[in-house]
């Protein structure tokens, strides 16, 4: 519940900042001059990526979640088998264990979406975001039975 608690209150205080740019772009703008509407046009552009920026992410968040509750509810969340150290952080030759074992049965069943999942939770373990996510959109794309792109 923290967590999404904090994603809502920085969305909510990105999308502040991205009105008050946004206005200060139209400002610009407004004023008429060669100079001032550039520099209004390149204000404009932050906003707008910013908006799908966190549009993207946030639609990320809600099917990873709703993956989530479809294996929560069918039983086949990973259960915790972790190693951890004396101040509470996760033993690293136990999360490298646990993603060697994810990642044969996602080699074994490339098609289901669930050994992805649980490969993406394994990668977060071994605290390597960039494939976690991967492997997360991987799984997705399999649940939506859309096709993977590369």
């Amino acid at each position: 519940m923290r967590a999404k608690l904090t994603y809502a209150v920085t969305a909510a205080v990105l999308v502040f900042y991205f009105v008050l740019a946004g206005s200060r772009g139209v400002l610009l703008i407004r004023h008429g001059t060669l100079l001032t509407v550039t520099f209004g046009v390149a204000v404009l552009i932050l906003p707008v990526i910013g908006v799908w920026f966190l549009w993207k992410n946030t639609q990320f968040v809600r099917r990873a979640n709703a993956l989530a509750a479809e294996l929560d509810a069918e039983g086949g969340l990973p259960v915790d088998e972790l190693m951890r150290t004396p101040s509470g952080r996760i033993d690293r030759d136990s999360a490298d264990a646990v993603f060697a074992r994810r990642r044969e049965e996602a080699e074994d069943a490339p098609d289901d979406w669930r050994c992805w999942f649980r490969l993406a939770v394994a990668y977060q373990d071994a605290r390597d975001t960039p494939r976690a996510r991967k492997a997360m959109q991987r799984a997705i794309a399999l649940h939506a039975d859309r096709p993977v792109r590369a």
